[in-house]
């Protein structure tokens, strides 16, 4: 990697300011975080920061509290979590800034852990405010940018503190970026891209940077859609892109003169209620009612994605087949997941809902790997550079 990494730099006895990305799912009623694996897949770097005898300030944001403090957004009830995964106490701050948290910063101890309140309780954080980026910047030696899932944004936590203070990568990043730059540089072919969720206009960008390195491009989900009425399909009430119908036309033009295999869907269910209580049929993609809309994959192209992607040694997807959140509707999500967790191939997951969905069903562990980012994951595979990358220093 051209970045320098925390393994670069001697972080003992210095207050090493680690933004990491705890932007985790907190029931509302009981308060207890229902996925903790972006918390688990900072711990590396957090852990090698105790071992180095580094005295450990985390930071981070946790939804979107509109630049003031509310308690629904608090990361008060992270500590316990980070706690009990580091089997050692984690001190925390009621702000991330200011005298106080100061006082406290300069007691600590090498090999202690201190969580910092929400960044985002500050409207300057995402305005990447200097004043607000000094603020944070001395409390620190050094910052360590481990929060992939943010490195797209121009924040003050992310990209303004790296002014002021001497700035790398924290081991999540690192490997977020190898396991991603491997499908730019050298993935094992053949290679397969899945690609779903609603809209073409967030995968145009990627699939225009990776055609010239992938093998086949399987499209599901809403996109599929647009491609499908740009073929002279019938697609009834499903929703569609319009304006970006010639742009689905132009893309299928420069798979077949690149020599990749499109691969759409044959079959599809239909409803003409997206509920839990919707009616649903299976129709061939020819067929499909001019009142019901298109709401998952049918059983045979389920099949037929399977076929291709038993034929591939790299497989990223991004986005899910259907409206997964309705079960009767995620249907072919899941079969894509239970295939994929059953490849003996390289699959790499794009973040996102299609992450959340994976490990929701207890297939994270099968994948190789996971990415904690989703518009970070799309921005980076669509050839975008990063600014919480960029303003890293180089080797």
């Amino acid at each position: 990697m051209e970045k320098k990494t925390v393994r670069d730099i001697d972080v003992s006895g210095k207050r090493v300011l680690v933004r990491v990305d705890f932007n985790v799912p907190i029931d509302e009623k009981t308060g207890v975080i229902t996925d903790d694996s972006r918390i688990q897949a900072s711990l590396p770097t957090i852990q090698y920061l105790i071992n180095h005898r580094a005295k450990v300030i985390l930071c981070s944001h946790l939804g979107r509290p509109k630049g003031k403090p509310d308690i629904k957004f608090s990361l008060k009830p992270v500590v316990p979590r980070v706690a009990g995964m580091l089997g050692k106490s984690v001190t925390f701050m009621e702000d991330c800034i200011g005298v106080e948290t100061e006082r406290t910063i300069n007691v600590m101890k090498d090999g202690e852990v201190l969580l910092l309140e929400n960044v985002r309780f500050h409207l300057e954080e995402e305005k990447d405010d200097p004043t607000f980026a000094r603020a944070l910047a001395k409390l620190a030696d050094i910052y360590v940018d481990d929060a992939f899932g943010t490195a797209h944004r121009n924040h003050a936590s992310i990209v303004g503190i790296t002014k002021y203070l001497p700035a790398v990568a924290g081991l999540l990043l690192e490997k977020e970026l190898a396991t991603l730059g491997g499908l730019l540089k050298h993935p094992a072919h053949p290679f397969g891209t899945l690609l779903g969720g609603a809209k073409v206009s967030d995968k145009v960008a990627l699939m225009q940077n990776m055609l010239d390195k992938v093998d086949v491009l399987l499209v599901g989900g809403g996109m599929a859609a647009t491609f499908l009425k740009a073929q002279g399909y019938e697609i009834g009430q499903s929703l569609f892109e319009e304006d970006r119908l010639a742009i689905a036309t132009s893309l299928m033009n420069r798979v077949a003169g690149n020599g990749v295999r499109l691969v759409l869907p044959v079959d599809a269910i239909v409803t003409d209620d997206i509920s839990d209580k919707g009616v649903y049929q299976v129709v061939p993609v020819g067929k499909v009612p001019k009142d019901r809309k298109i709401v998952d994959i049918g059983p045979q192209t389920v099949e037929r994605f399977g076929e291709e992607l038993k034929k591939c040694r790299t497989v990223f997807w991004n986005g899910p087949m259907g409206v997964y959140e309705i079960p009767q509707f995620a249907q072919g999500t899941e079969a894509m997941a239970k295939l994929l967790a059953n490849l003996k191939a390289s699959t790499i997951i794009g973040g996102g809902s299609t992450a959340e969905m994976v490990i929701n069903i207890g297939l994270a562990g099968k994948m190789t790997f996971v990415s904690t980012g989703g518009g970070a994951s799309m921005s980076f595979l669509s050839g975008e550079k990063l600014p919480g990358v960029e303003a890293l220093l180089n080797k």
